[in-house]
């Protein structure tokens, strides 16, 4: 009896090694087959456990909020967004193909709950992660280079956007 107990724990421990070591090479490869399976896997998975705290004070994750690009729906998606002087930048780990990034990109405009505040966020904008680097905690561009993520989608805070329009028009007066 403990034989066969011993051969399934073996057996399985190899098998959670081995989807280890192709996730770590798959991601770090880029290789499109992980990155997909990984995303559908978090999809399915991890964005519904991680939508439950998202977006509120002292969570590790925001919210975005988008409109489908052909449905028209809205949408929510948990994202670790790092503020810049003006935005936020969010790092894209499967890349600009994911359906959040396109619909933010198509529609020009999202809002992103952080901290438990919303941002009405436009022009959004990719940007490698070198531009993106001095927003990004260390452990952040680590992990980033170890995983050759290379694209950042940077957006900007309308109001910050605003408060530039009127900074500037009382300038030129």
């Amino acid at each position: 009896m403990w034989g066969v107990v011993a051969t399934f724990v073996v057996v399985l421990v190899l098998v959670l090694v081995a989807i280890g070591v192709v996730f770590f090479v798959g991601m770090r490869t880029g290789s499109p087959f992980v990155r997909h399976t990984v995303r559908r896997f978090n999809r399915a998975f991890g964005n519904p456990h991680q939508m439950k705290t998202a977006g509120r004070p002292g969570a590790y994750a925001s919210v975005i909020r988008h409109v489908g690009r052909t449905t028209g729906r809205p949408y929510e998606t948990p994202l670790v967004p790092f503020p810049t002087g003006d935005g936020f930048v969010i790092a894209l780990p499967y890349g600009p193909g994911t359906d959040w990034a396109k619909n933010v990109i198509a529609s020009g405009s999202a809002t992103i709950i952080h901290e438990g505040n919303p941002y009405p966020v436009a022009r959004p904008e990719l940007v490698p992660v070198s531009w993106a680097a001095p927003y990004l905690p260390a452990k952040e561009q680590r992990s980033l280079r170890r995983f050759h993520v290379d694209q950042c989608l940077l957006v900007r805070r309308v109001e910050a956007e605003k408060d530039a329009q009127i900074a500037e028009e009382a300038r030129v007066s």
